[in-house]
């Protein structure tokens, strides 16, 4: 059921090579951006850009198994830059995982080899922090099919509240229900007080894998989804969209990053799509918006 898979490199003659990763990330950091995602076998790759449209690998792996819980399925990474640290979150043999490192490139490494929650499967960490500082963890577990939680965290950005695990949202949506039970990748923006919860539904592995949203105006309070989900769902001619995350480009705009499919025949290698997002007024009350035009970044020569 929640098997990412790894992408194969595929080779290609092309002068405009595709980025290929999966459950993409994007962060701005000292006028550079950097893009992490699931594709290695051993680990984490990070790639920089500084428009968005070219992107370059770098040499090594941000993060290797090595220095990390786990021998394969590494997934999901998100990385943030707090307090002079470069923390990373991601899945290892599904099981969430923290890794620090001082600089974006890395070598990201865990001070203790270990899942941040022992004994349970769990994926897709997503570090949120509030404007009063505190900092939470959403995350997908396994006991009901995929579905999202959270969860405060310790000063250390590392360990889990445990007393503090609230379900956030679970498959309610008659889109959702393609195969099998999946709420999954969350990640979570704040506006005028509201909390935007962005979320993946249905198997990656479905062409109707797409992006929804849920609101709430308290962390550990009640989230409710749009009924007009999904947001995002085969723009285009995209199939498989999901597990997106988003941030603010040089101009200060909100941006999504998503894959899709590699074609509408082919699962792998995943690609990496670029989008706009916002928020409207609807009958008073700020609504986010995902646009369907998307941009195609791809590997500078």
């Amino acid at each position: 059921m929640s098997c990412k898979g790894v992408d194969k490199p595929e080779e290609t003659n092309s002068d405009a090579a595709p980025v290929r990763l999966a459950d993409p990330f994007i962060m701005l950091h000292d006028d550079v951006y950097y893009a992490y995602g699931t594709n290695a076998n051993d680990g984490i790759e990070v790639y920089t850009s500084d428009d968005l449209k070219e992107w370059k690998k770098a040499p090594e792996l941000a993060l290797h198994k090595d220095n990390s819980y786990g021998d394969r399925w590494f997934w999901a990474p998100e990385v943030y830059y707090v307090n002079g640290k470069f923390y990373m979150y991601y899945s290892a043999e599904e099981h969430i995982c923290v890794a620090v490192a001082d600089s974006p490139f890395g070598p990201f490494k865990q001070p203790v080899q270990k899942p941040m929650i022992e004994g349970e499967k769990t994926i897709d960490n997503s570090l949120f922090i509030d404007d009063d500082g505190k900092p939470y963890l959403f995350f997908d577990r396994f006991n009901d099919g995929l579905n999202i939680w959270v969860a405060e965290l310790e000063e250390d950005l590392m360990t889990i509240k445990t007393e503090t695990l609230h379900p956030c949202i679970h498959v309610s949506q008659e889109w959702e229900q393609v195969w099998p039970r999946v709420n999954e990748g969350a990640f979570i923006v704040k506006h005028n007080g509201i909390y935007y919860m962005t979320y993946s539904a249905n198997s990656y592995e479905s062409q109707f894998y797409g992006i929804g949203c849920a609101t709430a105006t308290d962390i550990f309070g009640e989230w409710t989804k749009y009924p007009d989900n999904p947001l995002l769902q085969k723009p285009g001619d995209l199939v498989g969209v999901g597990h997106s995350a988003m941030f603010r480009d040089k101009q200060g705009d909100l941006r999504i990053v998503f894959h899709a499919h590699h074609d509408e025949n082919n699962i792998h290698p995943r690609k990496m799509y670029i989008g706009r997002a916002g928020f409207e007024k609807v009958d008073g009350v700020d609504k986010m918006y995902i646009e369907e035009q998307y941009d195609t970044p791809v590997m500078a020569e």
